[in-house]
C-alpha cells in the first residue's frame, strides 16, 4: 500500500456527483473517472483498475471473479449503491479486498417511488395520461376508468429493511394501511412503530392488497415472484417492485396481469433492464413502469457519492470502513 496520499490512485467508473470526488481530491489522492456517459466495458474496467489502488464503482459494473482476479492488488472497492449483487463478495473476501457501499442513502427517495407507483397503479395514472394523448378523453362515463382506493387496505412488505420501513411509514400515515411483512429476521422496530406483523411468504401473498418488494437480490429471492406466487395473490392486489428486476419473473407477471390473476403492477425495476419499448406491460391499463430511478434525487445521489468516497477516505486513514460489505476480510 502506498505510504503517501498523492501516490494513492482512485479510479471512479462513471461521472458521479462532485461531492464524493471533491472529498477524495481534498484528501490528496490522485483521482480520475471514466469520461463517458455509458457503462464502462469490462475490458476497460480491468485496464483502469490495474492502474488504481482503489476503485469507486457503480452497481452496473461487473465486479466479478474475473475482474477481481485481474485486479487483486486493489486495496479497496467502494460502491455507489446500497445493493451489491454485481459484486462477487466471496471472491473479494478470499482475496482480502474490503468492500464498501452506501446503505440508507436512497431510502427516502426509493420509498417515494414505491409509494408513487402504488398510487399511480391504483388510479391508472399512466394509462389515463396516454388516453389524452390519443384523443380518447371525450365524455363522462360512470362505469369507465375505475380505480381502487387504498385507505385501510393491507400493505405487504417483502424485505422490511430501511426502504421497506419508509414505505410502511408512508402507507400507514397516509392511508392507515395494515402492515404485514416477510423478512429474514424479525423487525422489532417496525412492529413497534407500524404495528407490523411478521407472516410467512404464503400468508404475505394471500393477505396483501398491495405487495411491495424491498429485498436484496440473492439466490433465495431470484425469481421468487413467479406464476405460483402470483396465483396465491388476491385478484384485486397490486404488485410493486422497486428492488431488483430479477426478483420477479416478467413473463409470469405479464400473464398474471393479462388473465386478471392480480389487478395491477408498478415497477421501477424490470427483468431484463433496460426494458424493450415493445414490452406488453407498457400498454397495460393497470401498470406503471419507471426506468429504475429509485435513487434519482439530488439528495440521494449526493449522499451516495459522499458515502462511497468516505469509505475510501477512512480506509486509508487506517480507520474502520463506515459501511463495509465484508467485515470479516483480512486487511492486506
Amino acid at each position: 500500500m502506498p505510504k503517501n496520499k498523492e501516490e494513492i490512485k482512485i479510479f471512479i467508473t462513471r461521472d458521479i456527483p462532485a461531492l464524493g470526488i471533491d472529498l477524495l481530491k481534498k484528501e490528496g489522492f490522485t483521482v480520475w473517472a471514466w469520461p463517458h456517459d455509458k457503462p464502462i466495458p469490462s475490458a476497460e474496467l480491468i485496464k483502469e483498475g490495474k492502474k488504481a489502488n482503489a476503485v469507486l464503482c457503480l452497481s452496473t459494473d461487473p465486479i466479478d471473479e474475473f475482474f477481481l482476479q485481474e485486479c487483486k492488488h486493489l486495496d479497496i472497492v467502494s460502491q455507489f449503491a446500497a445493493g451489491y449483487d454485481n459484486i462477487d463478495v466471496a471472491v473479494a473476501t478470499r482475496l482480502g479486498i474490503p468492500l464498501g457501499y452506501a446503505p440508507g442513502a436512497m431510502s427516502n427517495a426509493t420509498a417515494d417511488i414505491a409509494f408513487g407507483l402504488m398510487i399511480a397503479v391504483s388510479r391508472k395514472f399512466f394509462y389515463m395520461h396516454k388516453k389524452i394523448g390519443r384523443g380518447e378523453w371525450t365524455h363522462f362515463r360512470p362505469k369507465a376508468d375505475l380505480g381502487i382506493e387504498l385507505k385501510n387496505k393491507t400493505l405487504g412488505i417483502f424485505g422490511l429493511g430501511r426502504i421497506g420501513m419508509e414505505m410502511g411509514l408512508r402507507c400507514r400515515g397516509a392511508y392507515n394501511m395494515n402492515i404485514i411483512y416477510t423478512n429474514r429476521k424479525q423487525n422489532e422496530e417496525a412492529e413497534k412503530l407500524l404495528g407490523a406483523k411478521n407472516v410467512s411468504f404464503d400468508e404475505l401473498l394471500r393477505q396483501s392488497d398491495v405487495l411491495s418488494v424491498h429485498c436484496a437480490l440473492s439466490e433465495e429471492t431470484k425469481g421468487i415472484f413467479n406464476k405460483a406466487a402470483f396465483s396465491k395473490m388476491k385478484p384485486t392486489s397490486i404488485f410493486i417492485n422497486t428492488a431488483r428486476g430479477p426478483v420477479h419473473q416478467e413473463e409470469d407477471l405479464i400473464a398474471a396481469l393479462g388473465k386478471g390473476v392480480i389487478w395491477g403492477a408498478g415497477l421501477d425495476v424490470t427483468n431484463p433492464e433496460p426494458m424493450k419499448a415493445d414490452n406488453p406491460l407498457l400498454e397495460m391499463e393497470n401498470v406503471a413502469i419507471l426506468p429504475h430511478i429509485g435513487s434519482a434525487t439530488v439528495e440521494a445521489r449526493n449522499e451516495m457519492s459522499r458515502m462511497a468516497a468516505v469509505n475510501i477516505v477512512e480506509f486509508y486513514r487506517g480507520n474502520v470502513i463506515p459501511n463495509m460489505i465484508n467485515p470479516g476480510v483480512v486487511r492486506k
